[in-house]
């Protein structure tokens, strides 16, 4: 298994920290503060071709896999975009890979064309308020109706639902069965536009540059030919939506972690105490060394499940470790980033309390830790199920 990276990954790094340096914390905490979407920083990654990265060329994309697209989305974190930088861009690399792994040659040319030039947004819904990371227990139900279907339902945590013209949407088309709990499952690709569903932005500790929501669903109507795959078998559609979007969110955590581990050196060389730099005494460069060293564990991961994906191999247990390592790596840093600075690092001047509050998400989601070890115990040391 290769772990140097190959030469269009070098080139994604140089080419997204170039264009994200142009974008500082100033811009980002601004964006925070006042909740707004980063339109001009959107609209500089689309204009330059970088929202296309993971769509296959034949639509206009640029036809690379995961690995690069790890790379891009933890490169935009270390630049101190973290996740108000990657959220933007992220969506459309695994929601929308569904579609271009599993969709209809209409769907794709319909679809992949326009989010490749960033024109198309999307958005991700499996969560629900009663559900949560229990994906066989969906309620948001569709029903055959005619040609098509009707929707209705409640997803929660929708990041980007306001300003997206498509949902890929995890629905339940028939009911669970105790012998195959992920039977019934169906993946629809929906017009937010559709009358019916109506959007709320949910009030949220951090990350506030991408508003996250909830979306109901009120009798909306969908044709047939929104069904992305094979109707009652989605749940393997969603792998390929889940599985990259755990290794994305990791190699976000790492750029997490990376942008408060320099901050907090530049911070630990400049500030003086007692007629020395607080980074000579050990009570700070210890923890700032165990987070580099714990990223850098993190990073080999991360990279093992990127390669894995990209070549076809099974990958859910590599991809939730992943995002076990990375976040909790990605945390360690920023929390002793905040401790460096001190009762500065609680000041947002420095941009350590956003770092913080995103590195946190990461342990929550897309998947609790508790749920990733929970899976590890049961799916990789065949251990009795506990839920």
């Amino acid at each position: 298994m290769e772990f140097t990276e190959d030469d269009d990954v070098r080139t994604v790094r140089r080419a997204v920290a170039e264009l994200a340096a142009g974008f500082d914390g100033e811009y980002w905490e601004r964006h925070d503060r006042e909740h707004a979407f980063p339109w001009e920083f959107y609209k500089t990654f689309a204009d330059a071709g970088w929202l296309g990265i993971s769509v296959p060329e034949e639509y206009g994309g640029g036809g690379l896999g995961v690995a690069a697209a790890g790379a891009m989305v933890e490169t935009l974190a270390a630049s101190g975009g973290a996740m108000n930088a990657c959220t933007p861009v992220h969506l459309g690399m695994f929601g929308m890979n569904v579609v271009a792994k599993h969709g209809s040659e209409r769907m794709r040319e319909e679809t992949l064309r326009r989010v490749a030039t960033g024109e198309l947004h999307a958005c991700f819904g499996v969560t629900e308020p009663d559900a949560g990371t229990d994906t066989s227990r969906i309620r948001t139900r569709a029903d055959r109706d005619g040609d098509g279907y009707v929707v209705n339902g409640r997803k929660v945590w929708i990041s980007k639902a306001g300003e997206s013209e498509v949902i890929v949407l995890a629905v339940r088309t028939a009911p669970r069965r105790d012998d195959a709990s992920m039977h019934g499952i169906s993946i629809l690709l929906v017009d937010m536009a559709s009358p019916g569903i109506t959007v709320h932005p949910i009030p949220k500790m951090g990350r506030n540059a991408v508003a996250s929501n909830e979306v109901s669903f009120d009798d909306v109507r969908v044709p047939a030919s929104a069904l992305v795959g094979t109707e009652h078998e989605g749940f393997r559609v969603l792998l390929d939506g889940l599985n990259p979007e755990r290794i994305l969110i990791a190699h976000e955590a790492l750029g997490i972690g990376r942008a408060s581990v320099d901050a907090a050196v530049r911070y630990a060389n400049e500030r003086t105490v007692f007629d020395r730099p607080i980074g000579q005494n050990q009570g700070i460069a210890f923890p700032l060394a165990e987070a580099t060293a714990r990223l850098d564990a993190a990073e080999l991961v991360c990279r093992k499940a990127a390669w894995l994906y990209d070549n076809g191999h099974r990958c859910a247990r590599e991809a939730n470790t992943a995002k076990f390592l990375a976040a909790d790596a990605g945390f360690f840093a920023a929390d002793r980033a905040m401790q460096t600075f001190g009762g500065m690092g609680y000041a947002e001047e420095y941009g350590i309390p956003r770092y913080f509050r995103e590195a946190r998400l990461m342990q929550i989601a897309p998947v609790s830790q508790e749920l990733v070890l929970a899976f590890i115990a049961q799916n990789v040391l065949g251990l009795p199920k506990s839920y």
